[in-house]
């Protein structure tokens, strides 16, 4: 072979390696940003039937539990309803904060779907199944495994495996899947490379081989997906040369601004493309190294070739704005920034702290208003405080409402609350001092607990606002019920950041109303609530 022959036969081989390492894509759609899915939206889960993707996500101690999200591109997602929206699927009475539902994985298998999922605080774990992923979902049926994080894995040759979490690793048991019951023992299977907390572990069979992806490093700074095959379920697995296939615990990752990158998933497209979506979160390095938002979804492209590891966005790290090829995309309208209360219903943002008691709220009692009966629960307590909350999805934004209290009694109160978890959150309200209306702003910070600033005002329906911003929270109130803010005072958002109030969520802005432990006959009366990302 001549040199001449030799360099070239080397230049096509490189660019053909080059074009089959590049995402396959239908059409000219190029680039997106990330997250996908904004605010506490952790441990996502994906599957896809014919066209469409459905993803689900960890929802900890918030009723109804397990959002379901739909998508055609992977990119613009929709919820469509949760898994677990009734109390004899779902009991969480008294659960702590960051408690309840932990990481659930989704799959479909002969016209059903399936999520797997664990509730920490009772039941352990369980699935439950559904023709149509909107629900409704089936009772959970309990698996008498004790672990964390499980999966199901559907084999070719009609054996069912439940694949989680153990102690020593990745444990891998068959079971009956109508019953849920083992049928075989339970093994441990692989350890992982090493890193702390091996978790997350889902089982995928391809060209031959058992792939078993998990996370790694816990889900902080440390974390990471990494990736293991075998010729037999069981194993033995052996350790890509890639590992971790995802992290931004390393050189190239130090400065992003995602990070704790981990408790990942994959999909394969329909034109063959492979794709994981990831938790993460976003620190404001500009501002601060609190972060705020939670954990949220991410999303980046996969090549995997036949026979060969998945190599994640080539180095295994992603940024915000992401110059890759995508499958063709279909734009989803925004959500609206009112809510008026009118069509006598929740839409999906809409969360509960732990099971609702539902007769305290009504789209009834007073026309295009949400009423809201008083319990003497408080926001500090993890029993059921009439509540109803969506995610902050941005740093920089702006949230009110239209709020009339109907009251008689000193220290009953409603308003708005910044909420990390019940010893950390920052509350707006309408109450009474002396038998007059007065509206105050409070923290509870860990043990501390004051009011920050108060004002009196002449009526008991006004509106109150909060902005938000990477470093700041402003807090505002209108007592003439028009677009006339006066400023109450400001509050740091690290104090309720995940680096000082821990936990697994991420900060919810919500409604609220409570007489502080006692009886009370007070509701409030909300107009519409506004959230707008700035």
């Amino acid at each position: 072979m001549n040199k001449r022959y030799f360099n070239i036969m080397t230049s096509l081989i490189c660019f053909v390696t080059l074009v089959l390492s590049q995402p396959v894509k239908s059409d000219n759609s190029f680039g997106y940003k990330n997250p996908v899915l904004s605010g506490f939206n952790p441990d996502p889960s994906i599957c896809k039937v014919d066209s469409t993707f459905y993803m689900v996500t960890s929802s900890f101690e918030y009723f109804p539990g397990l959002p379901i999200y739909s998508s055609k591109d992977l990119i613009h997602w929709q919820p469509i309803g949760h898994c677990l929206t009734r109390e004899s699927q779902l009991k969480l009475q008294n659960v702590p904060s960051s408690g309840g539902l932990f990481a659930p994985a989704l799959r479909y298998h002969d016209g059903l779907f399936y999520v797997i999922c664990t509730n920490v605080s009772q039941g352990g774990n369980f699935y439950c199944t559904a023709k149509d992923p909107a629900g409704e979902w089936s009772d959970p049926i309990w698996v008498p495994i004790n672990s964390i994080d499980p999966d199901i894995f559907f084999d070719e040759d009609g054996k069912t495996y439940f694949v989680t979490q153990g102690s020593e690793g990745v444990r891998v048991t068959e079971i009956d899947i109508k019953t849920g019951q083992p049928v075989a023992e339970e093994r441990t299977v692989w350890g992982g490379i090493g890193d702390r907390y091996p978790e997350a572990p889902h089982i995928y069979k391809k060209d031959g081989f058992y792939y078993l992806l998990i996370g790694e490093g816990g889900t902080e700074y440390a974390h990471s997906a990494t990736i293991a095959r075998s010729r037999n379920v069981y194993g033995p697995y052996d350790s890509c040369p890639l590992n971790p296939i995802i992290t931004h615990c390393n050189r190239i990752g130090q400065e992003n601004v995602i990070q704790g990158v981990g408790h990942a998933d994959f999909i394969q497209a329909n034109d063959g493309s492979w794709w994981a979506v990831f938790l993460g979160f976003r620190i404001p390095w500009l501002y601060t190294n609190f972060h705020i938002l939670g954990r949220e979804t991410f999303l980046a492209p996969v090549d995997w070739p036949k026979g060969g590891w998945p190599q994640v966005n080539g180095n295994g790290t992603v940024s915000i704005n992401m110059e890759v090829p995508t499958l063709k995309q279909y734009p989803v309208s925004k959500p609206k920034v009112r809510t008026d209360f009118d069509n006598g219903k929740l839409g999906f943002e809409w969360k509960y702290l732990r099971n609702p008691i539902n007769e305290n709220y009504s789209f009834n009692d007073k026309k295009g208003h949400l009423s809201m009966k008083a319990t003497p629960c408080t926001l500090d307590e993890t029993k059921p405080v009439s509540f109803i909350g969506r995610r902050q999805t941005e740093y920089n934004f702006m949230a009110a409402t239209s709020l009339k209290l109907n009251s008689e009694k000193d220290n009953e109160e409603a308003g708005m609350t910044i909420i990390q978890n019940n010893t950390h959150h920052y509350d707006l309200y309408l109450t009474k001092k002396n038998g007059k209306n007065i509206v105050q702003l409070r923290a509870k910070v860990g043990s501390h607990k004051y009011i920050a600033a108060e004002y009196p005002v002449d009526s008991d329906n006004i509106r109150l606002r909060i902005e938000g911003t990477p470093l700041q929270y402003t807090f505002s109130y209108s007592p003439s019920q028009k677009d006339e803010y006066k400023e109450l005072g400001k509050m740091d958002t690290r104090y309720v950041s995940t680096e000082i109030a821990g936990g697994f969520t991420g900060v919810m802005i919500g409604l609220y109303a409570s007489s502080n432990g006692l009886p009370t006959n007070a509701v409030a009366y909300y107009d519409w609530f506004d959230y707008e990302e700035k």
